[in-house]
């Protein structure tokens, strides 16, 4: 396998069957992956936080993987311009923990989580499998070939996230319109 790693605020795509695409230390951020079975397309984004906010939209715009709002829509989009069809993509979530602890104040995991699921709600976007909140970091890795994925916590324990390949729901609503819809979808 070759590894892709996303950073933090960082999406990566792949076509390369040989790939895997790892992100480190989720905390309160979450990562977001997607996987076509039929063009063998895979992306990973690593948000930090739900949305640019007033008075950060010129930030939300150069650095559009730091947030769920502009991260999100994006890496659906350059999906679908290398050939990944909406009706056939598996999502997954990890991370959204809260590792901090501000006694609630921020819940940037719990916020971070929110917002990603309105996102993918409002298009239509069903999540095959999720692994979210709780206190701990996690580790993501998603192999490009098999949509195969996996989730390390900080005590080494590693397990599969979601049902494989043949495991994923279809999209609520393929139809036109939406913030991830592009060409045609």
């Amino acid at each position: 396998m070759t590894p892709v790693v996303v950073g933090v605020g960082d999406c990566q795509l792949s076509a390369d069957s040989e790939a895997q695409l790892v992100t480190y230390a989720l905390g309160s951020c979450i990562a977001v992956t997607i996987w076509d079975p039929v063009a063998r397309i895979g992306g990973l984004l690593h948000f930090m936080l739900p949305e640019a906010g007033p008075g950060r939209e010129k930030e939300g715009a150069s650095q559009p993987f730091r947030y769920a709002d502009t991260g999100t829509p994006l890496l659906f989009r350059s999906a679908y311009r290398m050939g990944a069809d909406k009706k056939r993509l598996v999502v997954r979530l990890a991370g959204g923990a809260a590792v901090v602890n501000d006694g609630g104040l921020f819940n940037i995991g719990k916020r971070n989580y929110a917002a990603v699921r309105r996102i993918l709600w409002q298009a239509g976007v069903l999540v095959e499998s999720e692994e979210v909140g709780g206190s701990i970091s996690r580790t993501v890795r998603m192999d490009v070939g098999t949509g195969r994925q996996w989730i390390r916590t900080p005590d080494g324990t590693e397990k599969e996230l979601g049902g494989g390949p043949g495991a994923h729901r279809p999209v609520l609503n393929a139809g036109k319109g939406g913030v991830l819809c592009a060409n045609g979808c």
